[in-house]
């Protein structure tokens, strides 16, 4: 019963984080890093679940379950190393960077940040499915492309916002030391970006 209890309490944080990093991230990290739950990680792993299978369809030309499954087992894998490769850069080069907060706080700020890139990958997939390459060069081609360019623009600056909450929050580091950290960072994951596209992981990386 206490567990019921917990996965409910959980999925009800869960879906109020939601909706406030979407309209209130600050108060909302702030309210994720001191009082969030790890098991609300299940549920973003059930969004990211639900996207890997509808693009292991999509990538998947013919339905073969086997097929289907390696996709979807590359790709969770992919994202799942991802992510604690992520957390695991940001929280020791933090902690150098003299952070004071909690590994939980990072691991659960992280994961919300995983929202925007799901929900981008979402689209891009949808979009694929609707609107295939190539597309034409056409009054309506080039309104697509560039509406498309403003989604991807503002769901990057929303994923640039919601990884400097979890550093200031998780980390409990100032604008300074989030740059050192940042910078840090960025050239790391620019280089594995490079080798999962090599590898054939991901074209655009899941981060």
């Amino acid at each position: 019963m206490k567990i019921i209890e917990l996965l409910v309490g959980a999925c009800i944080s869960f879906g109020r984080n939601i909706i406030g990093i979407v309209f209130r991230p600050y108060e909302s990290y702030r309210r994720i890093a001191d009082h969030g739950s790890l098991i609300e990680l299940i549920y973003i792993g059930f969004v990211l679940a639900f996207y890997f299978g509808l693009a292991s369809l999509v990538h998947t030309s013919q339905f073969r379950p086997f097929l289907l499954t390696k996709e979807f087992v590359l790709l969770a894998g992919g994202a799942f190393f991802t992510y604690i490769l992520v957390v695991g850069l940001v929280w020791n080069i933090g902690v150098l960077a003299g952070g004071k907060g909690t590994l939980r706080a990072v691991l659960l700020g992280w994961g919300y940040t995983l929202i925007p890139t799901v929900f981008w990958f979402l689209v891009t997939s949808l979009l694929y499915v609707i609107l295939p390459p190539p597309r034409t060069t056409s009054v309506a081609g080039v309104s697509f492309s560039v509406l498309f360019l403003v989604f991807s623009t503002v769901l990057f600056f929303w994923k640039v916002i919601l990884a400097y909450l979890t550093m200031r929050f998780g980390l409990r580091l100032d604008l300074g030391r989030i740059v050192i950290v940042t910078l840090i960072t960025v050239p790391i994951l620019v280089f594995y970006s490079m080798l999962m596209y090599r590898w054939g992981i991901f074209r655009v990386p899941f981060l």
